[in-house]
């Protein structure tokens, strides 16, 4: 749409989208003297930042180094060069610099603000063993929120509509582990005693994504940053070769909203769109995997792609593998939230823990179950490519993981009768047995078992190194040795489940560059047009080398679009 010189509302700067860099770069934005908007098209405001674990990794940040973790942006670098190997145009050295560079002013700037971030002390950086690798870890969380505190705004909060703790992030594995050990009971017997407190106050305590768009939100009224909520972009609007404002879809009307100094995209990606699934995406996929934010949905970056938007990694997400019943849905109970809303449990915790493995319908593994979730979904897609036997793969497990350790919503203990009688759970008495009622190939299973089990024996599993990284070991069982992560499959009665790759969104999109600016395929600028989140090709790549990397990148790149596009270098 080109510009007729009309205008219905005018910014300095306008911010499409709500989510983890949307306020920090209205925030820097106000700081700089100038205006800016947020327009979000859903009801609720925080984007896939609110649906989110409310992770940052942020390398070199002052929050570790206040707790003695040494850190510098030459060692993070030599991280992130180990750990990024893919070489695309949302990778470059420019962008890495600028990532590295800026995510440190960038958590400054908002404890200015008064975010209250805390270290996640021990989540460790999921490739630690690699040069420059923290095994304490570079992630922050934010502190628990009391959601009273947004008053008329508690209800527009975006968050997760799964089952809520008053917990930590970094907590939960402890919590896991409450039958196993004392740090377990502790964790779960102080959650227990927030929990009262709470009701006794009348607090509503949150934690995760919600803790930290919370706080945000919080700032955001504060500071009285204009945000128009149920506002969906429509089209960009162009003066020439620049975008100048955005037409927005508002109270049944459209709006031309002039965007002076530009216009930054965070609209997060497009798990929720199946036509943009089976384009981009690999097969077999659905929309039905996903724990995405309901406003995944797309239609901005196809905007951006008609203006000449290069885009890369469209076929890559943050995978997170997720368990369905055989007819593709979430497990009742357990799988829907009250409102009747799909929740696909999310497996990486439960994955890590001993007496259970992954193997595909021919018997055989194909990953480090306790490793990172996002290779984990890669490395699936990629023996479904080699055998067209892997989606859907199966989670085998024996008695003593039903009995230890959680699994999606069930307790140590807990087989819910639903879950068996639905066959998203198969129970046999045997391994025989399991092979009849999975189809799993009987010889393959039966040599992977006799293998894993030996690794189980050793402590060194020599096919995956599983428990081998800081980050598998944080993540385990310790009261199991040698090997926290490893414990045989031996015990009946034994228990299956198949395994998706699901995803909580997707990680490719437009390309930009270290200004977070969006690019042609030539590699020249759309001016005006910044983007930073999940819309964009991420600044690492394929990988995840740490908790939070992509709230982290969101948020820093948001910083670093402000100040560019409002003519201040990043102090």
């Amino acid at each position: 749409m080109t510009t007729n010189g009309t205008w219905d509302e005018a910014f300095d700067f306008v911010i499409v989208g709500s989510g983890g860099g949307s306020m920090c770069a209205a925030l820097a934005a106000k700081q700089l003297g100038k205006r800016a908007l947020i327009v979000e098209k859903q009801p609720l405001i925080g984007g896939s930042t609110g649906f989110s674990g409310g992770v940052w990794w942020v390398p070199n940040n002052p929050v570790m180094k206040r707790a003695g973790v040494a850190d510098s942006a030459e060692r993070a670098r030599q991280y992130l060069d180990a750990a990024v190997t893919y070489q695309g145009p949302g990778t470059t050295p420019a962008r890495r610099d600028a990532f590295l560079r800026n995510g440190p002013k960038m958590v400054e700037f908002l404890e200015d603000q008064g975010m209250k971030f805390v270290y996640a002390d021990g989540w460790s950086d999921y490739y630690d063993e690699l040069p420059g690798g923290e095994p304490r870890g570079r992630s922050l969380l934010a502190e628990l929120f009391d959601t009273r505190e947004l008053g008329a705004w508690e209800s527009k909060l975006s968050r997760y509509k799964g089952f809520s703790l008053p917990l930590p992030t970094d907590q939960f594995p402890s919590l896991m582990l409450a039958k196993r050990t004392w740090r377990g009971k502790k964790t779960a017997l102080s959650m227990v005693g927030r929990m009262l407190k709470a009701k006794l106050t009348g607090r509503r305590l949150a934690g995760a994504g919600a803790a930290i768009q919370g706080r945000m939100l919080q700032i955001a009224l504060r500071e009285q940053l204009p945000i128009w909520t149920g506002s969906a972009l429509a089209q960009f609007i162009v003066d020439g070769d620049r975008v100048t404002g955005v037409a927005v879809q508002r109270g049944g009307r459209l709006v031309r909203v002039q965007a002076r100094h530009g216009v930054l995209m965070n609209v997060g990606g497009f798990s929720r769109s199946a036509s943009m699934r089976q384009r981009f995406q690999p097969h077999p996929n659905s929309a039905t995997w996903t724990n995405a934010n309901p406003g995944d949905t797309g239609e901005a970056i196809e905007l951006a792609m008609a203006l000449g938007a290069a885009v890369d990694c469209m076929d890559e997400a943050w995978w997170v593998v997720t368990s369905l019943a055989p007819d593709g849905q979430p497990p009742k109970p357990g799988g829907y939230a009250a409102d009747g809303t799909p929740l696909p449990f999310m497996h990486h915790l439960d994955l890590s823990l001993p007496y259970s493995m992954m193997v595909d319908q021919l018997g055989e593994r194909f990953c480090d179950e306790a490793g990172a979730y996002m290779e984990i979904g890669q490395r699936m897609y990629q023996r479904e490519r080699e055998t067209g036997k892997a989606v859907p793969s199966w989670v085998i497990m024996d008695s003593r993981q039903r009995a230890y350790y959680p699994w999606g919503t069930a307790q140590p203990g807990q087989v819910p009768e639903a879950w068996l009688k639905s066959g998203y759970m198969i129970k046999a008495g045997s391994i025989d047995e399991l092979v009849e009622k999975t189809g799993i190939d009987g010889p393959g299973l039966a040599r992977t078992l006799e293998r894993f089990n030996g690794f189980c024996r050793s402590g060194i599993d020599s096919d995956f190194g599983r428990g081998s990284r800081a980050f598998d070991r944080c993540h385990g069982d310790p009261t199991v040795t040698p090997n926290p992560n490893l414990g045989a499959i031996e015990k009946p009665p034994f228990y299956a489940v198949r395994m998706y790759p699901g995803d909580v969104g997707t990680a490719g999109g437009v390309v930009t560059d270290e200004h977070a600016r969006v690019l042609r395929e030539d590699g020249s600028a759309i001016r005006g047009l910044y983007a930073t989140g999940n819309c964009t090709a991420s600044v690492v790549g394929r990988s995840y080398p740490g908790a939070g990397a992509s709230i982290g990148a969101s948020f820093t790149f948001g910083y670093i679009a402000a100040h560019h596009a409002l003519g201040a270098a990043a102090p």
